[in-house]
């Protein structure tokens, strides 16, 4: 079997050292969507470097990490990359993310789940510098065809959506070059961006990265909700629950509760097609 969960769990965890600066964020912003209106007040604390400001999200791309590409290269694992999909993403932040910084990033194989058709495995990275813990982030990578051995399903939870409408609906259109300015931060996946290989995945074209729809998400709920203001973000979690193109349209629903916004986000071209489920930011 191409995955050794015992294997790739008892691997010692990989350390290195990662850097970013206020370049490394505001590309990541404008992969985002920001700086529109590029004059906008608010966009500029995305933009501008004498005002910025980091999205907690960005701790996803930072210095690059072990990134979600990266991990699969961890020992017990040798898999087809067509055959990956982000099956879910999950930020904690221990204090907001500095505009430029330096840090050590600790990455290991946190669990392997045997789904049946396939297997999901947890990649966890804990980021700190000289004055402690910055952020810990588990990816959830889907990969299809490799489950069947009888292992742990793992977690499974799924979040009910409140019983009223939602308090705030945003429509964050998707740019047709958003992907291929996105990966520039990192993720150079070619789903994102070869019409060949989205074929190969099963795809008419190139996808989104799950990661970009995540950021944009973050920011809608930052910009509506939290005031603009990304320090009271404490926790931000997702499942993701289905893909959308470049060239369409991400609807954010929001639900504010205490401590927390409940989200769900769907693609308006597609018949409000899922695309961010069991999405919760913990917020102070």
């Amino acid at each position: 079997m191409p995955i050794d969960p015992a294997k790739a769990v008892a691997a010692e965890p990989r350390s290195a050292e990662i850097s970013w600066d206020h370049k490394d964020v505001q590309l990541y912003h404008l992969g985002l969507g920001a700086g529109t209106p590029a004059t906008d007040p608010d966009e500029l604390r995305y933009t501008l470097e004498s005002r910025l400001h980091v999205l907690p999200s960005f701790a996803t791309v930072a210095g690059a990490g072990m990134g979600v590409v990266g991990g699969l290269s961890a020992p017990g694992i040798d898999i087809d990359l067509a055959a990956v999909l982000h099956g879910g993403q999950s930020v904690t932040l221990h204090r907001p993310v500095p505009v430029a910084g330096r840090a050590v990033s600790t990455s290991r194989v946190a669990a392997v789940y045997d789904k049946g058709k396939a297997a999901v495995l947890v990649l966890r990275t804990e980021a700190a510098d000289a004055e402690g813990p910055l952020w810990t982030s588990d990816a959830q990578i889907f990969v299809r065809g490799e489950g069947g051995w009888g292992g742990d399903r793992g977690p499974s939870e799924r979040l009910a959506l409140p019983d009223r409408a939602p308090d705030v609906t945003a429509e964050r259109p998707i740019r047709e070059e958003q992907a291929l300015l996105y990966r520039l931060s990192g993720d150079w996946n070619p789903l994102h961006a070869d019409p060949e290989f989205a074929k190969l995945a099963g795809f008419d074209r190139p996808i989104l990265h799950g990661l970009c729809s995540y950021g944009m998400t973050l920011k809608a709920v930052v910009d509506t909700v939290l005031g603009g203001d990304v320090t009271r973000v404490r926790s931000y979690r997702t499942r993701f629950a289905g893909i959308v193109f470049p060239g369409e349209t991400l609807r954010v629903r929001m639900w504010a509760g205490e401590g927390g916004v409940q989200v769900t986000v769907t693609a308006v071209e597609r018949d409000d097609a899922p695309v961010l489920a069991d999405t919760v930011v913990e917020h102070s």
